[in-house]
């Protein structure tokens, strides 16, 4: 016979697996009603918002026996089936890791990451993230923050490849602000990208929907604006340096899906330099001599999409101050950049 749920004496649910991966709770009686994503995340242990999400999206929440959205609320009594495609996390511990931090008040550190370097742990990198190296600065001040999300005060994230600027929030109410000013699109986000080509015209918006692709779930993709798949996605554009056979762009976020810009490059036909996901990694023949060679070294120099991270605009959660920080381009950007304005100005292969 199956094992059923129960509800504790306080009035939480007792989680009972019931097959490897796969986990079941009743809603107690008392529990307020509140989305079904918020709720998960809450009951699960090292379960985190997106993870919950994602798992909802893919079907893997059941409800009753029937899948759900993640806007589902959830009501007294509902039974929820939910299955993990990969174990529980590990508890996140505090690690001595160097991080450059360009501002630091008592609410929160705009910290410059480095390329490389995951934001926070997931299957096959739990630890030696940026999440890891926060928690061991802010020290006891953490105790404040959720560690069960395993991204203490992180408010948006970069992926292990990009570098440039992150926002951390040191206590529940900076976050909880800082969250609202990135949901409603007050916090300003420009990158810079070194792609292939040159964009005609010179500047512009790109808008698509966003979604997961059907074919890879890691892959993210472009579906006709405003339709039925994906969600709303808004990129602007500007072509700061014209490189010949290469651009250097700068890039506004007015949304922030997943992947966005090196999903919306792709879309235009421009991908970011080095970016293996969405085509830009690949060898491409230059028309000059000796092309080859110059891409390959060139790809060596730069093992990693063109895209960095460069300026935040937002404000202070607490006072309310605007606050506005920059950080340059990395080595391996500048070098790249170097190489391929010296192939530019040689009149031997032009």
């Amino acid at each position: 016979m199956q094992n059923q749920p129960e509800i504790n004496e306080s009035g939480q649910t007792d989680i009972i697996p019931l097959a490897p991966k796969k986990l079941t709770l009743q809603v107690s009686r008392m529990q307020i009603p509140m989305r079904i994503d918020q709720y998960l995340t809450q009951q699960v242990e090292n379960a985190t918002r997106n993870k919950v999400q994602d798992a909802i999206e893919e079907g893997r929440v059941l409800v009753n026996e029937k899948p759900v959205k993640s806007n589902y609320r959830i009501k007294s009594c509902d039974l929820i089936e939910m299955t993990f495609l990969r174990p529980p996390a590990p508890e996140l511990a505090a690690e001595d890791i160097p991080i450059e931090i360009i501002y630091e008040d008592q609410d929160l550190m705009v910290i410059n990451k480095r390329p490389g370097m995951v934001v926070h742990p997931a299957f096959g990198n739990w630890t030696g993230t940026l999440a890891n190296a926060i928690l061991h600065h802010i020290g006891k001040d953490a105790e404040e923050l959720d560690k069960s999300e395993l991204r203490p005060g992180i408010v948006h994230r970069l992926d292990k490849n990009t570098s440039g600027l992150i926002i951390v929030a040191k206590n529940p109410v900076a976050l909880h602000r800082l969250a609202r000013q990135f949901a409603e699109r007050k916090v300003i986000k420009i990158y810079k990208a070194i792609v292939w080509g040159v964009p005609e015209p010179l500047s512009g918006t790109i808008t698509t929907n966003i979604g997961r692709s059907k074919k890879d779930r890691k892959v993210m993709a472009n579906f006709p604006f405003e339709g039925v798949l994906g969600k709303t996605a808004v990129t602007d554009y500007t072509v700061t340096e014209n490189l010949h056979w290469f651009s250097l762009l700068s890039l506004t976020l007015h949304t922030g899906r997943t992947h966005q810009i090196r999903a919306h490059m792709q879309h235009l036909g421009h991908q970011i330099l080095g970016d293996e996901t969405y085509g830009g990694a690949g060898l491409r023949t230059l028309p000059f001599s000796k092309s080859e060679s110059f891409v390959k070294n060139l790809m060596a120099l730069l093992p990693r999409q063109a895209l960095h991270a460069e300026t935040l605009s937002f404000h202070q959660p607490l006072s309310r101050e605007p606050l506005s920080f920059t950080a340059p381009l990395p080595e391996d950007m500048q070098l790249a950049l170097i190489k391929i304005r010296t192939s530019v100005n040689d009149e031997a292969i032009l």
